[in-house]
C-alpha cells in the first residue's frame, strides 16, 4: 500500500526537514506485519514527494494474529491488506513519522508551525460509505477532496463499483494536521482495525485528534469508528470531546439502535465490550425490575434464553449514520437511519425539491408513528422496545400522552433512556407519566394490561420466526390494547441500498418482509385476535419497489374475544 506527500512550498526539499527523513536516503522501519518504507520519488526546489510505501506479509499478518482473533482461515492470508490503505497503513504512519505529527522540527519550527500547500494521494483506499463519506470526513477539515470510485474490473464496467476509492487531498494545511487527519481517518474509512485495541486508544485518538475532532460535524461516526464501537471506550471518548468541544456527552453518546447493514457492520460490532457492572446497572426507582409474577426469577429474551445485560436491544430501529442505523444512515455522523430513501448518503429520505433538506427515516418513522397515536386518541402508550427512548421522548413532550411506559429486555438500553430523557431532573408531573421496567416480549407480563396503545417500532423483525406466535399472543391476546401500531423494514426497499448488495438491512434481523408477506401476517394478526387493520407506507413510496418502511395501525373490534 502506498502513500504519497507533496508540496510546492519554496523551497519544497524543506519537506525532508519537516518529515525528518532525508531525500536522498531509502529508509526502512520493522514492522509486525511487514516493511515500511520512505523515499522520495522527487525532491527539487519547485517539488517534492515523499512515500510511504507498507510491505505487508500475509503470513507474519496471519501469525501475529492474536487467539481472540477470528480465524478466517484463506482469508487471513488472501484478503487486500497488501494493497489497500487501513489501519496497517496508519499504523505505520504513526510510528514512522512520529516527531512530525508532533509537530515539531528545530531547524524549521516555522514551517511546522504553519500551513504549507500539500497535496496527499492513496491509490486505494477502503471506504465504507462510499466517495460521499470521505468528503465528509476530510472536507470540514479545509481539504479538496477527490475522490473516485475504482470500478470492480474495468474490462467490465456492468459489474459496477467496488468499495475502494482513488483518494487526493489538496490544501494548505499544518503537516502534523494532514498526518493526524490521516492516522484517524484511515481506519474510520476502511470501518475496522486490524490490531489490538488497547485501553490507551482513547487518549491516542484524542491527541490525535486535538485541534479539529471536537469541531468535527461527524465526530460521533469518527468516534465509533475509530474505537471499533467498543462502547465502554467510545462512551469515555465522548466524555473526553465533550470537555473540549460544546457538547454535553449526551448529545455525542452512541444510540443504542442499530446501524445500517450497509456500512459493512458485523454482528459483534454491535455488542458493547468492557461494559462494568457499574455501567450496566440500572439503580434508579424508575427502572423496576420485573417481579417474579410476571416473568420469574430471569428475564427471558425474545428466543427464550437468559439476556444479558449487555445483549442486543430490540427497539426503536436503525437510527446513525452514527446512528440512526439503523436501520440508520448509513453515514449518518448522528446515528441516524438512513433508510430514509433511495441511496441517500446521509440516510435520510429524498425531498421532492432540489436542494430540500433530508429528513432521516427514523425521524419520519418516529413521526409517522406520533401521528398515528394522536389520530387514535391514545392516552397511554407502551413501548414495546423502547431501546434508548426516541419515541418516549417524543411522547413526553406532548402532555396529551397522560402516561407513557417504555419496556425493554436489556437493562443497558434502558438505562441510556434513562440518561437521553434526564429522567432525574424532570419536572415531578412530567416525571410522573413515565415509567420504565425491563422485560420479554415472548412472556406474559401483568404490566403490559391496561394501555390505550402499544407500539412495536422496528422489533418483530428480531425475534426467530418461530417464536412470533407467543409474540402474538402476549401483545394481542393477553394485553390487548386498543390499540397496536407496528413497523418494520420493507425488505423489496433494499434494492435502492446500493451497499446492502442483497444483505439485510441489520445483522440481528432474523428476517425482513415483503409487503404482501407484513400483508399477509398482520390479517393472520387480525383473524385470529379480533383487530382490524389500516396499512400505511413509511418514508418515500417508490412505485416500483414500495416504502422503506412499512406500517401496520391495528384497532381491536368491540365484541371479538
Amino acid at each position: 500500500m502506498l502513500l504519497t506527500i507533496s508540496t510546492t512550498l519554496r523551497p519544497a526539499t524543506d519537506l525532508g526537514f519537516l518529515l525528518h527523513k532525508h531525500p536522498d536516503r531509502v529508509q526502512e522501519f520493522e514492522r509486525s506485519f511487514g516493511v515500511a518504507r520512505v523515499f522520495y520519488p522527487e525532491a527539487g526546489e519547485d517539488r517534492c514527494t515523499a512515500a510511504l510505501l507498507l510491505e505487508v506479509d500475509p503470513v507474519r499478518l496471519a501469525r501475529s494474529r492474536g487467539s481472540s482473533s477470528p480465524d478466517f482461515s484463506l482469508g487471513q492470508y488472501v484478503n487486500d491488506r497488501p494493497y489497500a490503505a487501513s489501519s496497517l497503513l496508519a499504523s505505520a504512519l504513526a510510528d514512522v513519522f512520529r516527531t512530525a505529527r508532533a509537530g515539531r522540527c528545530a531547524s524549521r519550527q516555522d514551517l511546522a508551525d504553519g500551513p504549507i500547500p500539500l497535496e496527499i494521494t492513496l491509490p486505494a483506499l477502503p471506504c465504507r460509505g462510499g466517495a460521499d463519506l470521505a468528503h465528509r470526513l476530510f472536507g470540514p477539515l479545509g481539504w479538496e477532496v477527490d475522490a473516485a470510485p475504482v470500478p470492480l474490473d474495468p474490462g467490465f464496467p456492468e459489474w459496477g463499483e467496488s468499495r475502494y476509492v482513488r483518494l487526493a487531498l489538496r490544501g494548505s494545511v499544518r503537516l502534523a494536521d494532514a498526518l493526524n487527519h490521516l492516522y484517524v481517518l484511515l481506519p474510520v474509512l476502511d470501518d475496522a482495525k486490524h490490531y489490538w485495541l488497547a485501553g490507551d486508544e482513547v487518549d491516542k485518538l484524542v491527541r490525535a485528534g486535538e485541534g479539529w475532532l471536537a469541531a468535527h460535524p461527524d465526530k460521533g461516526l469518527i468516534t465509533r469508528r475509530y474505537l471499533g464501537r467498543r462502547w465502554a471506550l467510545t462512551r469515555t471518548a465522548f466524555a473526553r470531546l465533550a470537555e473540549l468541544g460544546d457538547d454535553v456527552e449526551e448529545s455525542l453518546d452512541p444510540p443504542v439502535e442499530e446501524e445500517h447493514a450497509a456500512e459493512g457492520d458485523t454482528a459483534e460490532e454491535h455488542v458493547p465490550v468492557g461494559d462494568t457492572a457499574e455501567e450496566r446497572a440500572v439503580v434508579d426507582d424508575i427502572v423496576r425490575e420485573p417481579d417474579a409474577e410476571a416473568s420469574g426469577d430471569a428475564v427471558p429474551r425474545p428466543d427464550g434464553g437468559p439476556i444479558p445485560d449487555d445483549g442486543p436491544v430490540y427497539g426503536d430501529g436503525p437510527t446513525s449514520g452514527d446512528g440512526s442505523a439503523p436501520d440508520g444512515g448509513p453515514t449518518s455522523g448522528d446515528g441516524s437511519a438512513p433508510d430514509g430513501g433511495p441511496t441517500s448518503g446521509d440516510g435520510s429520505a429524498p425531498g421532492d425539491g432540489a436542494g430540500e433538506a433530508r429528513v432521516p427515516l427514523n425521524t419520519l418513522r418516529r413521526e409517522a408513528v406520533v401521528a398515528a397515536l394522536e389520530e387514535l386518541g391514545a392516552r397511554t402508550v407502551l413501548d414495546l422496545g423502547c431501546g434508548s427512548g426516541q419515541l418516549l421522548s417524543a411522547l413526553l413532550d406532548r402532555p396529551a400522552f397522560a402516561k407513557v411506559a417504555g419496556m425493554d429486555v436489556s437493562a443497558r438500553a434502558l438505562a441510556l433512556a434513562k440518561r437521553r430523557l434526564r429522567a432525574e431532573r424532570m419536572p415531578d408531573a412530567k416525571r410522573s407519566r413515565l415509567e420504565l421496567f425491563q422485560g420479554s416480549l415472548t412472556y406474559t407480563d401483568a404490566r403490559l394490561a391496561g394501555y390505550d396503545a402499544a407500539v412495536l417500532m422496528e422489533v418483530v423483525e428480531h425475534v426467530d420466526p418461530p417464536r412470533l406466535p407467543a409474540l402474538e399472543r402476549v401483545v394481542f391476546g393477553t394485553a390487548r390494547p386498543a390499540h397496536v401500531i407496528v413497523t418494520t423494514p420493507n425488505v423489496e426497499h433494499n434494492v435502492r441500498y446500493e451497499l446492502l448488495a442483497g444483505a439485510r438491512r441489520h445483522p440481528d434481523h432474523r428476517f425482513e418482509w415483503s409487503r404482501a408477506e407484513f400483508a399477509r401476517w398482520v390479517a393472520g394478526v387480525c383473524e385470529t385476535y379480533g383487530y382490524a387493520a389500516d396499512l400505511r407506507p413509511v418514508g418515500v413510496d417508490d412505485p416500483e419497489v414500495g416504502p422503506p418502511t412499512q406500517m401496520a395501525v391495528l384497532s381491536r373490534v368491540e365484541g371479538r374475544p
